[in-house]
């Protein structure tokens, strides 16, 4: 005999969001254990989460990671980025590395990842930020953030749209060449990365003010599905075909999206693209 659902929900559906409850609880346990740790040291002014972690306008989820910043007074922040011992469950790290001269990533054996940058007050200019949420702060770091918040917003909307295009058609020119000569992997690389890329910062920089506020203005690839379904599974499709044929309807694409949308289109510098896509063909297994 079939189940009755619990209350009016079904089980596996209750299942899956106490799942993810628990998810969120521990994910703010670290939070907080992280900002207590912290707060001890008189060497710490302040502790920044940004990102998701921030939950400003989205809860973290079982895939976001923990990302933040840390303040220390001057001369102490290199002995952070070295001993990690101020980390919750140091003992559980099982892979750091060092990614910028400032910033690290951290992976814990049960998976759950870090990425942290430790600054001074001096180097903290140094930082691109939008969401963010100030976790504590003995140095009066709002205005610095929200200054950062402003210049990096206006970095990000800032698109020289003629020369994204450009660099997005001979990003597939470059890869498309690669790969008829048989370097697939670098083909790939310069036409399902360098030149999405270039497209994307031109499509999310056209999009609604309302889209806008809702996409991640450092990385134009993020949450870029969300807002333009449609534009996002085409995209998807794409990605997976064999990087020659990917190239030629990523153009397509492009033409379809931007012809009309933009004040000086290159027509002749697309067709020329096209010409010499099309002659080249083949996936380039050669």
């Amino acid at each position: 005999m079939a189940r009755e659902p619990l209350g009016g929900v079904d089980p596996a559906l209750a299942l899956v969001t106490s799942e993810a409850l628990m998810d969120l609880e521990l994910y703010r346990s670290f939070t907080q254990r992280l900002r207590a740790r912290l707060e001890t040291d008189a060497r710490v002014l302040g502790l920044v989460a940004v990102g998701s972690m921030a939950e400003f306008g989205r809860t973290p989820d079982a895939w976001s990671d923990h990302d933040f910043f840390v303040i220390t007074v001057p001369g102490a922040q290199e002995s952070f980025r070295q001993d990690l011992g101020w980390l919750p469950d140091s003992e559980h790290i099982v892979l750091k590395v060092r990614e910028t001269a400032h910033g690290l990533k951290v992976l814990y054996g049960d998976g759950h990842l870090l990425e942290f940058a430790i600054f001074d007050e001096a180097e903290l200019h140094l930082a691109k930020v939008n969401d963010y949420r100030v976790l504590f702060d003995r140095a009066r770091l709002e205005a610095d953030l929200s200054h950062l918040r402003t210049k990096s917003a206006a970095e990000a909307s800032s698109v020289d749209v003629e020369r994204s295009f450009a660099l997005f058609l001979s990003a597939l020119l470059v890869g498309a060449g690669r790969t008829a000569r048989g370097e697939v992997l670098s083909g790939s690389s310069f036409i399902k990365q360098h030149a999405l890329g270039h497209l994307l910062r031109i499509l999310t920089h056209r999009a609604p003010t309302e889209s806008q506020t809702r996409l991640d203005n450092l990385d134009p690839f993020r949450r870029f599905e969300r807002e333009f379904p449609e534009q996002g599974r085409t995209l998807h499709h794409l990605l997976l075909l064999e990087p020659g044929l990917c190239a030629r309807q990523l153009l397509s694409f492009a033409e379809e999206q931007l012809t009309h949308r933009m004040e000086r289109y290159p027509a002749r510098a697309v067709q020329v693209i096209r010409n010499q896509l099309e002659s080249w063909g083949g996936p380039g297994l050669k």
